[in-house]
């Protein structure tokens, strides 16, 4: 936070600490995207619960969207 009280709008104002955890979560949630991509292209149609274009937006949901696919999207 800022003197005022407000958020911290640039990221010369974070720590390196703080950097790096960003970072890493960034590279966490690109890496469940990257994988839930992968799935819904190589699984075939009838192991995805909907259709498979329906989860290509719904994945772009960052971190809620590949999460949501990998509990969500399979068929019981």
């Amino acid at each position: 936070m800022d003197e005022q009280g407000g958020m911290m709008t640039s990221t010369k104002e974070v720590s390196a600490g703080g950097r790096a955890v960003m970072g890493v979560l960034a590279l966490v949630q690109a890496g469940l995207a990257f994988l839930a991509f992968w799935d819904l292209a190589h699984r075939p149609a009838a192991q995805v619960r909907g259709p498979k274009p329906v989860w290509i937006p719904v994945i772009l949901v960052n971190w809620l969207g590949p999460i949501t696919y990998f509990y969500v999207h399979r068929d019981r």
